[in-house]
């Protein structure tokens, strides 16, 4: 089946099987910034963004972004540096792996919310999975990122 999106502001034309993911679709076309783990919806790697709005695309269907607006974090790469930035001065950054998807959330928040307590940014992150930090860190940097006062 042949889908066309908009992906990181560039129609494109894809052709996809009717049961593939979105996750898959868009690593088999490089954007390995996507990644998986869990593929059930719990841990956030797979976070881009639908018409821009944070999805997990491990399980949302290829065929139901048809004529939609997919972003990546190579969509959002200025913000995305300067988030990272924010990471690594506050001593979060680790491994890696699951940043894609934590930085996509983040910047969705910072789109979404208005100076949002400690409580709403951590229910807004709560299906981020990270195993190699105590989240404290992370929490430290959307803070600073944010703006959001410290205490």
């Amino acid at each position: 089946m042949q889908i066309t999106l908009t992906l990181n502001d560039k129609l494109v034309t894809w052709d996809v099987d009717k049961d593939e993911f979105l996750a898959d679709t868009l690593r088999s076309h490089g954007l390995l910034s996507v990644k998986k783990a869990c593929e059930t919806s719990c841990c956030g790697l797979c976070t881009v963004w639908l018409e821009g709005k944070s999805i997990l695309s491990c399980t949302v269907l290829s065929v139901r972004v048809h004529g939609k607006k997919i972003t990546t974090i190579e969509g959002v790469s200025r913000e995305a540096e300067e988030f990272a930035r924010v990471l690594t001065a506050e001593g979060s950054e680790q491994c890696g792996f699951c940043s894609p998807g934590f930085i996509m959330n983040v910047l969705a928040m910072k789109n979404e919310l208005i100076n949002p307590s400690e409580e709403e940014i951590i229910h807004y992150l709560t299906g981020n999975l990270c195993r190699c930090t105590g989240y404290m860190g992370q929490l430290r940097a959307v803070k600073t990122y944010l703006g959001v006062a410290q205490v």
